[in-house]
């Protein structure tokens, strides 16, 4: 049997597995599949990222696709009743903050024109190239990371601190790293 080398930190678990292999590392460009991905981000605060991988499809449902246009209108039934929802994180600040960044989200799309041209000017538009050999040389935030963090935060977003910031731009691609021995490493590097 054929071993895929890819980077440790799926582990054995198989949707960990099909996470890292299929969409972790690759470039997004799309406003709303960013502003999803930084929520889902921002609920992993103090938890491992599998945890909500695990009731991501339940998150979408809740939170109407995440759609930020439906989001904004949530007032405090509709918290209520997803503090009730055992199938997402039932944290109210991280519930309310979600609100609150639909909101901001609309105010920089309309600032700025596009969410991803917000977001993808502080990689300079294309993803960083890095070559780790190991997990363990990967940082939990750099520079651009605390650049990113720091401007969403004077635009109203919350949970959104640099470690979640550069667990999010790994996520969607704009920094590339797989381990160099990752068989993933140069298939998003192209």
């Amino acid at each position: 049997m054929n071993q895929i080398n890819r980077c440790s930190w799926p582990g054995e678990d198989p949707l960990y597995q099909t996470y890292h292999d299929e969409e972790w590392g690759v470039p997004i460009y799309d406003d709303r599949a960013l502003f999803e991905k930084l929520i889902l981000d921002g609920f992993q605060a103090g938890l491992s990222w599998i945890t909500v991988l695990r009731k991501r499809d339940h998150f979408l449902e809740a939170f109407d696709g995440f759609d930020p246009f439906k989001m904004i209108a949530y007032g405090p039934e509709k918290i209520e009743s997803l503090m009730q929802d055992s199938g997402i994180i039932r944290n109210r600040l991280k519930i309310e903050s979600s609100v609150t960044n639909a909101q901001t989200w609309l105010k920089i799309q309309e600032t700025e024109g596009s969410f991803s041209e917000f977001l993808w000017k502080f990689v300079g538009g294309s993803p960083i190239q890095n070559s780790w050999n190991s997990d363990n040389e990967v940082p939990a935030e750099t520079e651009e990371s605390r650049m990113m963090s720091k401007a969403l935060k004077q635009r109203g977003f919350r949970f959104c601190g640099p470690t979640i910031t550069y667990a999010f731009m790994q996520a969607v691609g704009m920094v590339n790293d797989h381990t160099t021995t990752c068989f993933r490493h140069s298939e998003v590097k192209n």
